[in-house]
Order: C-alpha cells, then structure tokens, then sequence
C-alpha cells in the first residue's frame, strides 16, 4: 500500500463553466395539476433549485468550507484481483490518546460528507464519555475515490478495501458505524474480520431476516406476540418503501449503465433523482437548497462521475438477498422510524449479538444528517464505561488512562 497523500477538493474552472451551460440549456417536462410528490421530485421544487445552481449557488465556498472542516488524504489500497485504487478518506484523530478508532461507512445517495456533522462530536475529549480516531472514506467510484475498472467488484471488495484502509493507517483493531451501503458493508466486514481486527459494529439501519419455520420455537413466537405500536409504524413504513418507493433499487440493480448516461450528461437529470430520495427518506428534515446543492454537486464533480455509484446495486443486490453467515461480535442498532425498511427489534437480536440498542422518536435515513447528536449520542454509549462493549478494542477505551476507571 502507498504511503497517505494530502487531498483537497479543487474542482477545475472548465468544469464549473460546463455546469452553468448546461444548467443555461434545461429543458423541464410538463407536470400534471396538484401532483405534488405523487408522480416525483416536483417541477417548481426541480426549477428552482436549478435556478439557484446556475445563478447563485458558490460551489467554491462550499468546497473551502469542506475542505477546512475535513482532513482529508488519498492512498492506493490493493484489492485482491483487482489491482491498486486510489481511496479518498476523511481521517481526524482525538486529543484522547486511548480513543477508539471507528471508521464511518456511507451508501447511496450519500458520500464522505455525511460525516462532517458528527465529526467534531465523535473526536471530542471529554471524561463524560469515549472519543474515537474517525475515519470516513469515499466508497471506491463515490466521491474521489477511484473506481474499479472490473465487473465483480461486490460487497467481498468493498468489505477488504475499509478493511485495509484502517490497517494502513495503524488501525489494527477498529470499530465502524454505517447505514444504507456502509450498513452491509460494515456488517460483511464484522463477519470477515470479526474478533482479531474488528471488534464492534453499530449501524443506524439494522435488517434482519424474519423468524422462519426452520426455527420452530421463534416462529411461533412471531405468530402469537402482537405486534407494539411502534412495530405497526415500522412495518407500514417498509411496505411503503417496497410498493411506492423502490422503483429505483430495481433500475441501478439491473441497468445502471442504461440510467448512467442520463445522470452524467444531465445535471437536472441527477438534480431530480437524488432530491426525491433525499426528502422522502427524511423525516421533515429541513434541506436549504445550498445543503441539496452540495450533495448533488459532489455527486457531478465526483473522480469517476455519477455513473460509477450506481454499479454497487448491481453487484451487491445478491447480497441483499442472502446476507449470508450472521456476525458473532457485538453489535449496537439505532432505530428511527423513517428509515427504509424498519423491523421488530425481536429480529435483530435472534440473529445478532445485540448489546446495545436505541429507538428514536423522530428521524429516518440520514441520522448523521438528520439527527447527529442523537447518533452520537447512542454510539458513545454503546462503547462508554459501564457497558458491554466498553474496551473492546484492547488499550482504546476511549478515555484518558487516568480516567479509564
């Protein structure tokens, strides 16, 4: 593996002044009357917000903003078959000296910039509760991440490309934190490298297989206990997301090449896909246009283009059909009720080695957007003194020795 490079985000003028031409040139569809979000991202909500990205929006204070808040760096990571990508990541160590190092994991349609809300939050020092060493990568073809030129990269490659990112930068034993893609990936990671290198995982979207007849005793149990009312909520919510809202995992899981051509030469095009996704699996989170803006524009300006994001639906939807083998190490799920696909907790834990476990009020599938605080709040206390995974990872408590006790 190469030796770590300095990174900052330094978009060129031409492509900034190619933008604004085509941005000049949208062309928009009719829409019929009081459609709202009933048919998509809606026409008035898709103008304007292209009216401010042409005329309005500074990407270059965006990008200084990201690029004074995030430490970020690049370094080739060797991929079994594969050969060298080069991974952009975030990384921002404690003052603690014992903190815990804990790499961040996103999906679709988020990236790396998920982090920077809770970035300060989890490196904080304090004797209140456990810091952590973070690092946040850009999935390989999200971000600047390179991506792979060879079809068969699946969740296997990913899983050994965080993997080995940690173990470069000295993080032998390391605990992760993922939801959407970051959540499998994460959880792949936790069977293959479960125990010598990873210790714990937390996810803020836990799937878990439903009880099956193979497993007698559970299955009755899931026919005789009624279901609370925070379940009912949960499984409405699921069946919303695999009848209205799905129609998009079928697209990028089947022909992402077809879909691809529309969201690398279209920025309105990309604009619309990712903006639906971003407010209907929110919940009631405020967007300002320049936050939707910079996540839409990290997508345009991304190393590989948006095209490349897309292929991870292809090459991992087997994953999503058989998880395969269950991880053994501990585990920690925050469950918020606008998440995709929410399941009963009971799930969970028949499947996992659950040790810690939270349910939110409010919130959905962002929760490092959406609901930071609260995130980092559950991870702190899933590895804080007192609970079943604090010192996990051998000589990282996540406090200062003199406070270790």
């Amino acid at each position: 593996m190469s030796s770590e490079t300095p990174f900052q985000i330094n978009v060129p003028d031409e492509k900034l002044t190619a933008l604004r031409a085509k941005l000049q040139l949208a062309t928009f569809p009719d829409e019929l009357e009081n459609a709202q979000w009933k048919f998509g991202s809606p026409l008035a909500d898709i103008k304007r917000l292209t009216e401010r990205w042409r005329n309005g929006y500074d990407w270059r204070q965006h990008e200084k903003a990201i690029n004074e808040e995030l430490p970020m760096f690049t370094r080739d990571i060797d991929v079994d078959g594969f050969g060298a990508l080069n991974i952009h990541y975030v990384h921002k160590k404690s003052e603690t000296v014992d903190a815990i190092p804990l790499l961040f994991c996103h999906g679709w349609p988020g990236s790396f910039f998920e982090v920077i809300r809770i970035l300060p939050l989890l490196t904080a020092s304090t004797a209140e509760h456990p810091s952590f060493h973070v690092v946040a990568l850009s999935l390989p073809g999200f971000g600047f991440s390179e991506a792979p030129r060879k079809q068969g990269f699946g969740v296997n490659q990913y899983a050994e490309v965080a993997h080995k990112l940690m173990v470069a930068l000295g993080y032998n034993e390391y605990v992760t934190q993922g939801g959407d893609w970051g959540a499998l990936i994460t959880r792949k990671m936790a069977s293959a490298y479960g125990g010598r290198h990873h210790k714990a995982w937390h996810t803020n979207m836990p799937v878990a297989e439903p009880p099956s007849w193979k497993s007698p005793l559970s299955f009755l149990s899931f026919l005789l206990t009624p279901w609370s009312i925070e379940e009912k909520a949960g499984i409405e919510r699921t069946k919303w997301f695999y009848t209205k809202g799905r129609g998009y995992f079928t697209q990028q899981s089947t022909q992402p090449q077809t879909l691809g051509y529309s969201l690398t030469d279209s920025p309105v095009g990309l604009l619309a896909w990712i903006y639906e996704k971003l407010v209907l699996w929110t919940d009631n989170y405020y967007w300002s246009d320049d936050e939707v803006l910079t996540w839409i524009s990290l997508y345009w300006f991304s190393r590989a283009g948006p095209a490349a994001s897309l292929r991870i639906y292809f090459e991992l939807r087997g994953d999503t059909e058989d998880m395969g083998r269950n991880p053994t190490i501990p585990m920690g799920a925050s469950f918020f009720p606008k998440e995709l696909v929410v399941l009963p907790a009971a799930w969970l834990r028949k499947s996992n080695n659950v040790v810690f476990e939270s349910h939110h009020k409010t919130g959905g599938h962002f929760a490092a957007t959406e609901r930071p605080e609260e995130l980092v709040r559950d991870v702190r206390k899933m590895f804080a003194k007192g609970s079943p995974a604090f010192g996990i990872v051998p000589g990282r408590t996540g406090y200062d020795s003199h406070v270790q006790q």
